[in-house]
């Protein structure tokens, strides 16, 4: 018996996905609380800590409901071993000149063992790497959730193109454009939460925060900020950081991951194909 081909490992219910859409949309608001809190003393309020309190809660549900949905003991130790490895690697490059080695692993695990794992991986390995590094304060949250995002994300990147599946060099390719975006996104979401308090609310130079002030102008002042603070040194570097991992490494370690999840033979309860060999004659019960 040979057993279909299982392209997500580790499914979703939809009590997960409401849950991790719940927590995205808690997730924006947190982010982009400098954009849409009105008041004028935005910057002296309780609002980004009231996030900080509350994020690590709503993510605490959604871990639990994604590990009754789908995660089981064998996918539980493969995220341990996984996260390990992620805190392990983080280090080596400790973000200098934007040099992030923890976000390749994490694209090509989200890829092989879907959006749920991704998301659940993104979580643990900024906080194994937090706890390891001594890199434990107000902004772990926001590592997380973003990086969350970023495997959920790898999770749902499309699997086929124009009917025909995507597997060597178009994966690849695939993989290392979204690696790319990703880091440019990681850097923005993390520079929009403490925008305002680097720059202050005196909004006297042009890419200060305006407390209340005009969305579009306020969104003019973000982009040039962080256009000049890390877009063009940091976030360009975690990107080619990325690129070039998941294009020297990305094929050995999906084929390495996809043999995991053959192995470990997930979801038993899969549908069969029967095989093509017949049985011997000796082999059939006497009479037949």
């Amino acid at each position: 018996m040979i057993p279909l081909p299982n392209d997500q490992p580790v499914p979703l219910g939809w009590k997960s996905t409401l849950m991790l859409g719940l927590l995205s949309i808690a997730g924006v608001a947190m982010y982009a609380w400098p954009l849409i809190v009105p008041s004028s003393t935005a910057v002296t309020d309780n609002t980004p800590f009231i996030f900080i309190v509350l994020l690590p809660m709503l993510m605490l549900l959604v871990l639990a409901q994604i590990s009754e949905a789908g995660i089981d003991a064998k996918a539980l130790a493969i995220l341990g071993v996984l996260s390990a490895v992620n805190a392990a690697l983080r280090p080596l490059g400790a973000g200098t000149n934007g040099i992030e080695t923890v976000f390749f692993l994490l694209i090509l695990a989200g890829r092989v063992f879907g959006p749920g794992f991704g998301f659940v991986l993104g979580c643990t390995s900024i906080f194994a790497s937090g706890l390891l590094t001594a890199g434990v304060g107000p902004w772990m949250p926001f590592q997380m959730l973003a990086s969350a995002w970023i495997g959920l994300g790898a999770g749902l990147l499309p699997r086929t193109l124009f009917g025909r599946s995507l597997r060597g060099a178009a994966e690849i390719a695939l993989l290392v454009v979204y690696g790319i975006i990703a880091a440019y996104l990681f850097g923005a979401l993390m520079n929009l939460w403490f925008w305002p308090f680097m720059t202050g609310p005196s909004g006297g130079t042009d890419i200060a925060y305006i407390p209340g002030g005009p969305l579009v102008t306020n969104l003019k002042r973000f982009f040039w900020y962080t256009l000049v603070t890390s877009t063009a040194v940091w976030d360009t570097g975690r990107a080619i950081t990325n690129a070039v991992l998941l294009a020297l490494l990305g094929h050995p370690v999906l084929a390495i991951l996809r043999r995991t999840v053959r192995r470990a033979a997930f979801n038993p309860d899969v549908k069969f194909l029967p095989t093509l060999q017949t049985p011997r004659a000796e082999h059939l019960p006497a009479g037949l």
